[in-house]
């Protein structure tokens, strides 16, 4: 019955649909789960010297308890003894608060240290949440209006709850900052079929092997991990869209909270359709007040990390200010704004299972988390290659998850590269970060 539906490369009447859906639902099974380990050693600490990263985390840092600032759209998770605070469903209004993973079990710095590093590990280290505190939410959407002679206009009750939610978020991002090394933000957004719960612990490992250098925080969007399959993929997909303002409050209070020297966003699957769209939006506000979006939000690296969005829709996204030169009819500079002050990472496995699914619901030609060099033309390179910044790093090497779709935690020489990238700023083929040069934007993992 599918066979008028196939790509033509596709033998007529194999039943791909059914196959496609129960490997999604081992997907669905599998990502979700709330028992997580830490994430093996990444291969830079295999390195003279590397080790030293954990020798300077500040005292007050050091511990076993990883804290993280996290910021939601979920809503309250509603049964009588709930597992986690936020469920799956979306909620009408941002939250924020604190979020402690621990690394368990429990042990002293120097000891968390040796096990951390070792390779194999003989000591388990297991990832659990255990405390959420909510420190303020904003004003339920949409905010209301009051009628004026000549139009509407905000109620000011309510502008004035948003103003000191701001205020709040911006004060708990001063405070943590003031511990932050680096004075620096990362920001991790997660895919699909995540947690509250999981995507603390991604952030929570990455966190933790960046040396605590940063300020770690994580934007957690209501993705369906419960249900059908099929339907909670695509609830996903509506809810990612859902999140996108959210996102993008998030991120300009983070960014104009004084003392933030850069804003480091990382996206993964599913998530980094979320945050593109949430950056293009941010970039036109950016450029409507004639600001440089990079000066203007303290960007310094993005990293798209097994992004799972259409090839040309991401590149519709990334290419915008080009393309509709309208847009910048007011534009001061006789040159292209700047967006980052860093660079803009794209990882990607043609080995990626879950894309392999995500590519066949969707009718998509390449999916951005699949791409090999080839797939990436002489002058789409060529064209990125002008900004300078701009990095697709392809992993070809076997699956170290069994669906190919994580592997910047799970494989040590992806997350080795991540960071040397995120903590240290290490331009790729640079000493620490072996990468082959495949094209004029394209690299391979040795």
């Amino acid at each position: 019955p599918y066979a008028t539906q196939l790509p033509p490369h596709r033998r007529p009447g194999r039943p791909l649909l059914p196959v496609a859906l129960a490997l999604l639902a081992l997907l669905t099974a599998g990502c979700a789960s709330q028992v997580r380990e830490l994430m093996p050693t990444p291969a830079i600490f295999h390195e003279p010297g590397a080790q030293e990263i954990f020798a300077t985390v500040p005292e007050a840092r050091r511990g076993h308890i990883v804290d993280l600032l996290y910021i939601t759209d979920r809503a309250p998770d509603p049964t009588p003894q709930p597992q986690l605070p936020y469920g799956q469903q979306r909620s009408r209004q941002i939250a924020f608060g604190a979020a402690e993973v621990a690394l368990l079990p429990a042990m002293d710095w120097q000891e968390l240290t040796h096990q951390s590093l070792a390779d194999p590990r003989k000591q388990p280290i297991e990832l659990r949440l255990v405390s959420t505190r909510e420190l303020g939410t904003y004003p339920l959407e949409p905010y209301p209006l009051q009628r004026k002679t000549g139009g509407s206009a905000r109620d000011p009750i309510v502008m004035e709850w948003h103003r000191r939610s701001n205020a709040a978020l911006q004060a708990e991002v001063a405070r943590r900052l003031a511990e932050a090394p680096s004075g620096e933000v990362m920001l991790y957004v997660h895919g699909f079929n995540e947690t509250f719960a999981t995507a603390a612990y991604t952030a929570a490992e990455l966190c933790h092997f960046f040396g605590r250098t940063h300020l770690c925080s994580f934007f957690t969007w209501p993705a369906a991990s419960t249900g059908n399959p099929l339907t909670s993929y695509a609830s996903t997909t509506e809810s990612a869209q859902y999140s996108v303002g959210h996102l993008k409050k998030a991120i300009r209070t983070i960014a104009r909270t004084p003392g933030v020297q850069r804003l480091h966003l990382l996206a993964h699957s599913r998530g980094t359709a979320l945050l593109l769209y949430a950056l293009r939006e941010l970039s036109l506000e950016a450029v409507a007040n004639g600001e440089d979006p990079a000066d203007a939000f303290k960007f310094g690296h993005w990293v798209l990390m097994s992004p799972d969005i259409d090839a040309q829709v991401a590149s519709q996204q990334l290419e915008i200010f080009a393309s509709d030169p309208d847009l910048l009819t007011n534009w001061h500079a006789p040159v292209l704004p700047r967006f980052l002050h860093g660079r803009l990472t794209i990882y990607t496995s043609p080995e990626d299972r879950a894309l392999k699914l995500s590519k066949f619901l969707f009718r998509s030609t390449d999916r951005v988390g699949q791409l090999k060099p080839e797939d990436i033309s002489p002058a789409t390179q060529a064209y990125f290659a002008t900004t300078g910044n701009v990095d697709i790093i392809v992993y070809e090497g076997r699956r170290t998850d069994p669906f190919g779709h994580s592997y910047f935690t799970s494989n040590p020489r992806v997350s080795a590269d991540l960071v040397e990238l995120v903590r240290n700023g290490t331009p790729p083929g640079a000493p620490g970060r072996p990468l082959i040069r495949r094209g004029k934007v394209t690299w391979e993992l040795e």
